[in-house]
């Protein structure tokens, strides 16, 4: 579809575009940046040339907590549409309170369930079920083929994607990738309220991230350097015999490494919180929140002989600003 953006304010104006193709929505609260930009760009070529794509801008109470930062969150509609419309978009539908929940707060809602007291849902009660209840009434107001959400809410994607199978709805979710700055620090609205001593600090979440990664990586190639040389183990005590400790204890972690990836999990974990915990000593300190390494399917902890794929997850306090991040690992014979 082709043409300017149209702004729609009510669910009556909603109902009256016309649908052409395959129709995509992008949901935000606003604020748009490049991972928003990122999501309705790939929601562009999902739905093709004769497709549609709607982004809907909607600051939902429900799923912001007593002491959250609701009358806080950055209300910047005009920048918004522009960003939508230069990556892609079609419609932009930004409605009232009054108008998602005309009776006021709903009195009956979505419940996300025990994966939604975990993590997020610990740390914020009732905040999933306050997000997945706009997120039904979305899906029903816009009425896509598809609807696009960004990995870095990785909970929320996760959750939203039970709802979808678990109540029928007719649509297809896909998830989107992490955008970050080149510095690593994921895109997130809030990181306009981190003054730059505490962006700085902030980094700790994606560096944390990435040495848990790093240690699965390395964990990797030792374990194909153990299958290259299956006698590893027989090579390390005799190399101590020699007197070359350094090159004996290559090898016996390279024997190691051939038990499999049992206990590797944890190894990740305290490659993460080592970064984290240097990052709370310093000034301006990071406070953690979480720090978890679970299985997508119910963000419960993955154990010892987890095999497949992960989510490790993180949640920290700058200041006063609160921010999340997360990378997807897979582990394996060959993780």
């Amino acid at each position: 579809m082709t043409g300017p953006l149209q702004l729609l304010n009510t669910a009556e104006e909603l109902h009256k575009l016309p649908r052409t193709g395959r129709r995509a929505v992008v949901m935000t609260m606003g604020a748009l940046h490049e991972g928003h930009a990122t999501l309705v760009r790939t929601a562009r070529e999902q739905a093709g040339p004769d497709g549609q794509v709607v982004v809907t801008v909607f600051v939902n109470p429900l799923q912001f907590g007593a002491n959250e930062d609701l009358d806080r969150y950055p209300r910047t509609l005009d920048a918004d549409l522009a960003i939508a419309e230069a990556a892609g978009a079609d419609a932009v539908f930004a409605p009232s309170v009054d108008e998602v929940y005309p009776g006021g707060d709903p009195q009956v809602r979505i419940t996300a369930g025990p994966m939604g007291g975990r993590l997020e849902g610990a740390t914020r009660p009732g905040h999933f079920d306050g997000m997945l209840t706009v997120v039904a009434k979305l899906l029903h107001l816009t009425r896509p083929d598809l609807a696009l959400f960004g990995q870095k809410d990785a909970q929320q994607l996760a959750l939203i994607r039970r709802m979808v199978t678990d109540l029928n709805f007719p649509v297809e979710v896909a998830g989107v990738p992490t955008v970050r700055e080149d510095d690593g620090l994921a895109l997130s609205s809030r990181n306009r309220y981190l003054s730059p001593a505490e962006r700085h600090a902030a980094l700790a979440l994606s560096h944390a991230l990435f040495a848990g990664r790093d240690r699965l990586a390395a964990q990797a190639a030792l374990r194909a350097r153990a299958e290259a040389a299956p006698a590893s183990g027989e090579r390390a005590t005799a190399l101590a015999r020699l007197g070359e400790i350094r090159a004996s204890a290559d090898a016996h972690a390279v024997s190691a490494a051939a038990t499999g990836a049992a206990g590797l999990p944890d190894a990740v974990r305290a490659a993460a919180r080592h970064v984290l915990e240097e990052a709370g000593r310093h000034e301006p300190p990071l406070v953690l929140d979480y720090l978890a390494l679970v299985d997508p399917k119910d963000f419960t902890d993955v154990g010892p002989d987890f095999t497949g794929q992960a989510v490790l997850a993180v949640a920290a306090k700058v200041g006063t600003t609160r921010l999340i991040d997360n990378i997807p690992l897979e582990f394996g014979a060959h993780a």
